[in-house]
């Protein structure tokens, strides 16, 4: 379908303003920065929403905390969540906080760094197989051990709801700043943070897009196809971009709403992460830098038209090895052309 025809009818259940004021002052109001360096290359102003300063280190904490908030509310005891990681991380800490228990499901080869953590705010991981199905599977399992409701990273409505409430912040700062955004610009994973952004946008001239890595491009060939399409991803050092399918939910409110996909490879994830680094002084996770990745490329490719684009860094995650490996591997473009 394409992004000209109009849009769908906004799900009633996912509700990125109700979550927005329900989250104030339970989370970290992030703040938005701006790098001339980055401008120059982007031949656009560039705004980044530092979500990798928030509670967790990603904008997951969002989700997290207004879905396990509602829950301990409605009074249950616990829950249960799959994910690659950082949803993990922010199911625990948000259970933590309310005083339930959690059991959060991860890949196997989960990095080292995230099950750390989800395993420090309390919750009992799971290690299951690589694949999206695999991590269901098990979690399903496990609700139906312990009556505990799944917290699902892609398809839960509050979870959607809350994710967006990063893309609804950058979109009034810029608005209050006097410079509104042309572009909103996110990372695709399982597609709920970049569906948030855009019922955030909505009612806005923004035009939204999503960010996957090649080769883990689910949301692009869903789109072609018209449904959810999996894929088998491809590897990747945005460990957080790989679930093999985007999710229902977060496609239904996609396909009629979003700008388009942009594809970026390990190179321009890299070049974006040491841009982050050695001009902001950010420490952003690989998959959090590739918002900025794709932005680059999206203003590359245009026709000058976006004077404002926004970027949500939507984590900070990363393991130390790999942040040396990156830092050193490249000079960046901003050193190129200074």
């Amino acid at each position: 379908m394409s992004h000209t025809d109009p849009p769908g009818p906004v799900p009633a259940q996912v509700d990125v303003a109700v979550a927005a004021r329900w989250l104030d002052g339970q989370v970290v109001r992030t703040p938005l920065l701006r790098s001339p360096a980055i401008d120059r290359l982007a031949g656009a102003r560039v705004l980044l929403k530092a979500e990798n300063l928030q509670a967790g280190g990603s904008y997951k904490m969002r989700g997290g905390l207004y879905a396990v908030g509602r829950l301990a509310t409605a009074g249950h005891a616990g829950v249960v969540a799959q994910s690659t990681g950082n949803h993990a991380v922010a199911v625990a800490l948000a259970a933590r906080r309310h005083e339930m228990a959690a059991t959060v499901v991860l890949p196997v080869d989960a990095a080292p760094t995230k099950v750390a953590r989800a395993r420090a705010a309390g919750a009992r991981v799971v290690l299951a197989g690589s694949t999206v199905e695999e991590r269901l599977a098990v979690a399903r399992r496990i609700s139906d051990e312990t009556g505990h409701p799944i917290v699902d990273a892609y398809d839960h409505p509050d979870v959607i709801a809350g994710q967006g409430s990063a893309s609804l912040e950058l979109i009034e700062e810029a608005e209050r700043a006097g410079t509104p955004l042309d572009a909103l610009v996110l990372p695709v994973g399982g597609g709920g943070g970049v569906a948030g952004a855009c019922l955030a946008a909505a009612g806005r001239p923004i035009e939204v897009y999503g960010v996957e890595p090649v080769g883990c491009d689910s949301l692009a060939r869903s789109l072609a196809a018209g449904r959810p399409t999996p894929v088998q991803p491809a590897p990747t050092i945005a460990d957080g971009l790989r679930p093999s399918c985007v999710g229902e939910l977060p496609f239904a409110i996609l396909r009629t709403r979003l700008r388009g996909v942009v594809r970026v490879d390990d190179e321009e994830i890299a070049e974006a992460f040491r841009l982050l680094l050695l001009e902001l002084k950010v420490l952003a996770e690989p998959s959090g830098a590739a918002g900025l990745a794709g932005a680059l490329r999206l203003t590359a490719a245009g026709d000058g038209g976006q004077r404002t684009v926004g970027v949500v860094l939507t984590g900070g995650n990363v393991e130390a090895d790999l942040v040396a490996r990156l830092a050193t591997s490249a000079r960046p473009r901003a050193e190129a052309a200074a």
